[in-house]
Order: C-alpha cells, then structure tokens, then sequence
C-alpha cells in the first residue's frame, strides 16, 4: 500500500529509531527527534519500536491514501481533517482525524495538516512501517549527506510513501476497525476507542524545564554566569534544526585563565556546547559526532522529546540533576513505552477474538 504526497509540509522526512553504530565513522546518528512520540505512533499500529515513520516539521504535509491504509498520528497541538474523494464537496463533510490513537483511512481520502502545530514535530505512523530502503542499517533521513528515506531527501509533491507489509498486531487492528459501524456506513475512517493516555507525556509546553547532568568542561565558566544559566529563561532561536537549537539569552562567560580553545571531543544529541559568543547551542539527532566548543552541560535522554518539540521564540530553562535521577527517568519512560505496546497487543489480541 502507498501514501501519495499531495503537498509536502515545510520539512517530511523518514525517521526510524536511529543509523546506530556508524559514530566511529563519522557518521551521525539521525533517526526521529521526539523519540517517545514517534515511539507511541508505531506502538499504536503494531510497528515494532524502530520502524520508520514519517516525521513532520511545524507545518503538515496533505497526503492521499491510494490503498486503505492503518494510520496513527502523534504530535502536539495539530488539527488533521480526513476529507473523502470528492473534490469541493468532500471539503464540507470532512472529518477530524485523531491524535495519538489508531485509526483505518479508506482509499483515496486525503489527510490534510491545518495550520501549524503548537510544538515543533508530529509523527505519521503506518501499518507495517515505512519501505524505504536502509542505508547503514537505518531508514533515517540525513539530509546534509543524502542517506536514507526517500533518496537522502525530504518529502516533495508527487512521492508515494510505501508502507512495508503489515505484521499480525496491524492486520488485526486493521480488520477490527473494517469491521465497525463507521466503516461500513462508508467513512472517511474509523477510529479506535481507545488512545494513548496523556497521563505518560513528556512535560511539553512552550516554557519546559530541561534537565541536566554538568558536562566535562562546566568547570571552565564563571560560578556567576553559570548561576545565571541555571535562573534564567533562554529563548529558542530561528537558527534551530536538526542539528542544533541555538538559544538566545544570558551568555555564559569564561573563568579567568580558562582556555576556550580544546581539542574536539565527542558529543551527542543533548549535549550543551558554547562557542565564543557564549549562546548556548543544544545538540540535536543530526547533530555532529565530535566537536570543539567547551561542553557545558547534557540533556538527559528522558528530556530530549522536549528538547525536539521546542520551536523557535519558545522559551526554556535547566535543571541539574543526578546520574540517577536520570537514569530512573528514563527507565521509567521505556517502561510506559513497552506497557503500551503491550496494551495494545493485547487489544489487537481481544479484536481477533470479536472487535475493538
């Protein structure tokens, strides 16, 4: 089955869980920004955790079903109509297309992204996964090198995204959803009763709290501005993408004698670097694998979906906090994750048996 790309969004790519394992190459990692929610979208379709999605930026694409097709969208603060074959018509009855739970989209039905979002990225997940074929052992989309999802490129008009053949836990939601009310009166789709509970979200907002472990060269920066650092509010800057969010606020300054100029070290998504100017940058999934400016601190994984919702004129501060509160930070977050997908194997283990 295929999704035909109507009209591209500002910035569609393929993302799957990562192109792990390629650092010592120089090869950087990429794969989905907002980790947990891309994670949730495939949960709800049955996709195993790394299948490959697509990830949407600030403003959605308009997409066409060309084959009946099982679809979850995970994102903050979109509006997607579903709007039937039918030209200016279908318009007027169109319906509003669920976040953050499974729904069947019937062929030739267009999803249609209205407005921006109130965070930065939303995730369209499809039954099966997205084919693209893997470079590096990843699907991911890493633009600045031409690798992966659909030929090292985002999105443009006149692509058909495939979708990969669906697993069991797909095609039983699948079936389960042909089989409702909605469906059969000839919808434009029909929708689980059940979603993904915002109860285990990330702390997204316009204003999140980032927490942090100290970097190696913390020790290089003033004690008054690294106070600073951690009272004051910094504002997410327009130059912010995959590689990095620059932030705009207190500069950080150089203890006396320190020495700003050091050999490049490794980095990786999260970790804070200031370059001269003192402006934090924050790294992000494409950002490089070593680099040379003093590294302040590092954002703990549980917070990077934060981090990747940020858009730009957003406003952020920082937390210190334990190695282990961030280690139980994120064990806690992969155990809401796998719950979830256990749920809905169980649902989709239940509609076998007589029905959503």
């Amino acid at each position: 089955m295929s999704i035909e790309v109507q009209k591209p969004g500002l910035w569609t790519t393929v993302q799957d869980g990562g192109r792990w394992g390629a650092r010592k190459y120089g090869v950087v990692v990429s794969g989905a920004m907002d980790r947990f929610a891309y994670r949730v979208a495939n949960a709800l379709v049955g996709n195993e955790p790394q299948a490959a999605a697509l990830e949407l930026t600030l403003l959605g694409p308009e997409l066409c079903a060309g084959e009946d097709v099982l679809l979850a969208i995970c994102g903050i603060g979109c509006r997607v109509e579903a709007v039937p074959p039918g030209g200016a018509a279908a318009a007027a009855v169109a319906e509003a297309a669920p976040l953050w739970r499974p729904f069947l989209l019937r062929a030739g039905t267009q999803l249609r992204f209205r407005g921006g979002f109130a965070g930065s990225r939303a995730y369209v997940a499809l039954g099966g996964g997205v084919a693209a074929e893997p470079v590096l052992g990843s699907r991911s989309t890493y633009v600045r090198a031409a690798l992966g999802g659909v030929a090292g490129r985002p999105l443009v008009a006149g692509d058909a995204v495939q979708a990969a053949p669906a697993g069991a836990v797909s095609r039983r939601l699948a079936g389960a959803l042909a089989g409702t009310s909605a469906w059969r009166a000839g919808a434009a789709l029909a929708a689980a009763s059940w979603a993904a509970s915002a109860r285990i979200w990330p702390a997204y907002g316009e204003a999140p709290e980032l927490r942090v472990l100290p970097g190696r060269e913390a020790g290089l920066f003033t004690a008054a501005s690294v106070d600073a650092w951690r009272r004051s509010g910094y504002r997410v800057a327009p130059q912010s993408d995959r590689m990095g969010c620059r932030l705009q606020g207190t500069p950080l300054a150089l203890a006396p004698g320190a020495d700003a100029e050091m050999l490049s070290e490794a980095v990786a998504p999260g970790t804070v670097q200031i370059p001269p100017d003192g402006q934090p940058i924050i790294l992000a999934a494409d950002c490089q694998t070593t680099g040379g400016y003093p590294r302040l601190a590092h954002v703990i994984d549980a917070d990077l979906p934060l981090l990747a919702q940020l858009k730009p004129g957003d406003t952020v501060y920082f937390r210190e906090v334990s190695l282990r509160e961030a280690q139980e930070a994120l064990l806690l977050r992969e155990l809401d994750l796998r719950m979830l997908a256990a749920a809905v194997r169980a649902r989709a283990q239940e509609a076998g048996a007589g029905g959503l």
